[in-house]
């Protein structure tokens, strides 16, 4: 990688072509672009003019000692924006009557949240932000049961723009930008794996008002955790209660079966043994890497075209786009990097074309799933909808997809 001054902001060259310039916001949060190897757009960028609050203190987090969970207090997300129009996109870049959280025209923006369920740790790293009154002291820490116990909520929430359109989705986007998006994944993943407390790395997409979403902008998160999550403390229980290889026999027990979607060269999708929602599909690289940055340019090249064929056909599932939350699974940044592979849930809770499911009595309360739709069945939906999705050229109630999308040479699949 290279840095130099393009003649604007100061520019990373990434992989694939793609350029990183890195500015700040008006109260001092960060906001990174992340140019398109074909980008139209100059060097230089708008600055930031908005007069803003003071950054609100990092959040608190309280233990509860019947799960040894620790849940976050951040009273400063009631008041987030909800469902806004076109004119009024905080994702969209700044206009004259739109003082969005972007000031300039982009590709794909990176910036810290305004309202993040986990702040930063330090004053002097993050300009404007105060200071964490009582962070983690480690794992060891982290785990101890107790009454009462509670600590500073120290870690990171960024936003992820795939685009400056107002609606859409990452599967509305071309393959370039897709790939564009993975390298700011793994990007980000390098350093927020760098900052003081945190322990994991969790980028998403929820899409869908279904799903709880409050911007239609085509937009992901990345969270950065000052905890190993619960989802991953009981992977790792798992991985150490069968064997190290739990992920290579995982993938070798799937690809051999009737639930896979389409194997690529370095990717196989398929909808895992025990699925737990009505669609759950699962897209797994073929050698263990723990998390995107780990991931070589060959691997990512590849999943831009996958990964949008994957979330096409599950928009072909009906005739209206399916709402869904798009879960990267990464190792944690200190522990089971040699044991917990990087890999995609995308699972949704639409079991039919106007029914969702719901997650009621012993679901919710006591983690005890039912499954309506079998993980065969799904699987074979699934192929066939990305086989109407191909055919078709288009996803329900969406414009012709973008030109530029080649479709990968694929193993045939059940």
């Amino acid at each position: 990688m290279n840095t130099e001054n393009h003649g604007g902001l100061p520019a990373e060259d990434l992989s694939a072509g793609v350029v990183k310039r890195t500015t700040t916001l008006a109260d001092g949060r960060d906001l990174i672009y992340y140019d398109d190897p074909d980008t139209t757009l100059g060097a230089d960028r708008a600055v930031d003019a908005r007069t803003l609050d003071p950054r609100a203190a990092t959040a608190s987090m309280r233990l509860d000692v019947l799960t040894g969970d620790w849940i976050t207090v951040a009273s400063n997300r009631q008041n987030r924006v909800m469902m806004p129009s076109a004119a009024a996109d905080p994702l969209a870049p700044q206009t004259p009557d739109n003082p969005s959280e972007v000031p300039s025209r982009y590709d794909v923006a990176v910036f810290e949240n305004r309202s993040p369920a986990f702040g930063p740790a330090l004053a002097e790293a993050v300009g404007s932000a105060p200071a964490a009154s009582d962070p983690p002291r480690g794992l060891d820490d982290l785990a101890a049961l107790g009454l009462g116990r509670s600590r500073t909520s120290v870690g990171r929430c960024e936003v992820v723009c795939f685009s400056p359109e107002h609606t859409g989705s990452f599967g509305t986007q071309t393959v370039t930008r897709a790939r564009t998006v993975i390298e700011a994944w793994a990007d980000r993943t390098a350093a927020l794996s760098a900052l003081p407390g945190v322990e994991q790395i969790f980028p998403f997409e929820n899409r869908g008002e279904a799903i709880g979403v409050t911007l239609p902008h085509p937009h992901g998160q990345i969270y950065a955790y000052p905890y190993v999550t619960p989802r991953t403390t009981r992977l790792l229980d798992s991985i150490d209660r069968t064997a190290p290889d739990l992920f290579s026999r995982i993938l070798e027990f799937e690809q051999a079966s009737e639930r896979v979607v389409f194997r690529g060269e370095h990717w196989t999708a398929f909808v895992p043994f025990a699925a737990r929602w009505p669609f759950e599909v699962h897209l797994m690289p073929h050698r263990h890497v723990p998390d995107f940055a780990a991931t070589t340019e060959a691997e990512r090249d590849e999943l831009a075209p996958l990964y949008l064929r994957l979330l096409r056909g599950v928009d072909a599932l009906y005739d209206s786009p399916t709402p869904y939350i798009a879960a990267w699974h990464q190792a944690p940044v200190h522990i089971g990097r040699d044991t917990v592979r990087l890999h995609l849930q995308l699972t949704s809770p639409r079991r039919a074309a106007d029914k969702l499911k719901f997650l009621a009595g012993s679901e919710a309360a006591m983690w005890a799933w039912a499954a309506e739709v079998t993980p065969e069945q799904g699987a074979t939906r699934i192929r066939e909808a990305i086989e109407r999705a191909e055919a078709t050229g288009t996803a329900p109630g969406r414009e012709p997809l973008p030109a530029d999308d080649p479709t990968p040479d694929l193993e045939p699949t059940a």
